[in-house]
C-alpha cells in the first residue's frame, strides 16, 4: 500500500490488479473535535453539514462520482449488495444473504453528500455490511472506526467488506470471496492485538482457527482475517498493519474514544475498461 494525499485529504491506497482500494484517515476535513477532521459518519453527533463537506472532499480527492459511491446501514452482519444492480435502471439493491429478503429500493441521485435525504439518520438505507462492485464507475464503501475494512478482487469484480468480529465469525469473508471469485485482498487499518481485549464469547468464536489468533484475551483481528482469507482461497493478501486505537493522529477509534468518535472508510472501485 502507498500513502496518497490531495488537497489535504490523506489516504492509503492498494492496487488490486483490476481496481483500487482506498482507506481514508481523519486528515483533510472540516469537522470539529471530537470528530476532527475528516469524519464521514452521519450516525454520530457531528454537524451534518460538516459530514457532507467531508464526504465531498474525499470523493473529489479520489476522483469518484459521489452519486456512484454505494454504501449501506451497517449492522455487523454478513449481507452483501451488488452495485450496480443486475436489473439495469431499477435502482434496486440486490442482496446476497443467508436468508431470503426483499430488495430495498434506492432513491435516485446521490445519498453520499445529501444529508437531508438520510433522515432519520440512515433510516432510508438498506442494511448490509458489504458492497460488491461489478462495473467501472461505481465504488463500494464501508464505514469503520476499529473494525477492519477488507477489499477483495477477482474475476467477478470487487467487494468491500465491513469486518467486525461478528461479521468475521458469521462468514462475511467467505461470502465476499465467493461473490467475486477473489484471488487478491487488501486489509485496511483496524484495531490491533495491542488494544483489542475481548471476552470468552469472542475468543470462542475463533477458537477453531488455531493458535496465534489471540494472546490471552487480546484478539488479533488482522490475523483472523488473514486466516479466513486463506481458507477462502485468497492467495495474495496485503495488509496495512496499522492499529486505529494506537494511531490517534490518523484514525478514529470507537474503543479508544469510548464511542464518541468519527468514522473513516474503506472504498474499492474497478479501473476504467474493466467490468
Amino acid at each position: 500500500m502507498e500513502w496518497r494525499e490531495r488537497d489535504g485529504v490523506r489516504w492509503l491506497e492498494a492496487d488490486l490488479g483490476t481496481g483500487r482500494a482506498a482507506f481514508s484517515t481523519r486528515l483533510g476535513g472540516v469537522s470539529e473535535a471530537p470528530f476532527d477532521r475528516l469524519n464521514l459518519g452521519v450516525l454520530t453527533d457531528d454537524d451534518a453539514a460538516a459530514v457532507a463537506e467531508n464526504r465531498r472532499r474525499l470523493a473529489a480527492a479520489l476522483g469518484l462520482a459521489p452519486e456512484r459511491i454505494a454504501f449501506a446501514r451497517q449492522v455487523h452482519g454478513t449481507d452483501l449488495i451488488h452495485r450496480p444492480p443486475p436489473s439495469r435502471g431499477s435502482f434496486r439493491a440486490d442482496f446476497v444473504s443467508k436468508e431470503p429478503r426483499e430488495s430495498t429500493p434506492l432513491s435516485r441521485g446521490s445519498l453520499w453528500t445529501d444529508m437531508d435525504r438520510l433522515e432519520p439518520r440512515g433510516g432510508g438505507l438498506p442494511r448490509a455490511d458489504g458492497q460488491v462492485v461489478t462495473e467501472a464507475g461505481w465504488a463500494g464503501l464501508v464505514f469503520v472506526a476499529d473494525c477492519l475494512p477488507v477489499a477483495l478482487a477477482g474475476a467477478g469484480g470487487l467487494a468491500m467488506l465491513h469486518c467486525g468480529w461478528r461479521g468475521l465469525a458469521g462468514g462475511i469473508v467467505s461470502a465476499g470471496a465467493e461473490a467475486v471469485g477473489a484471488t487478491r485482498a487488501a486489509v485496511g487499518p483496524g484495531i490491533g492485538p495491542c488494544c483489542y481485549e475481548v471476552g470468552d464469547e469472542v475468543l470462542g468464536a475463533f477458537a477453531g482457527l488455531g493458535e496465534g489468533v489471540a494472546a490471552g484475551r487480546m484478539l488479533d483481528l488482522h490475523e483472523v482475517a488473514r486466516r479466513l482469507l486463506a481458507a477462502a482461497g485468497v492467495e495474495e493478501v496485503e495488509s496495512a498493519g496499522l492499529c486505529t486505537a494506537c494511531e490517534a493522529e490518523l484514525f478514529f477509534s470507537h474503543r479508544r474514544d469510548a464511542g464518541r468518535t468519527g468514522r473513516q472508510a474503506g472504498l474499492a472501485w474497478l479501473d476504467e475498461g474493466v467490468g
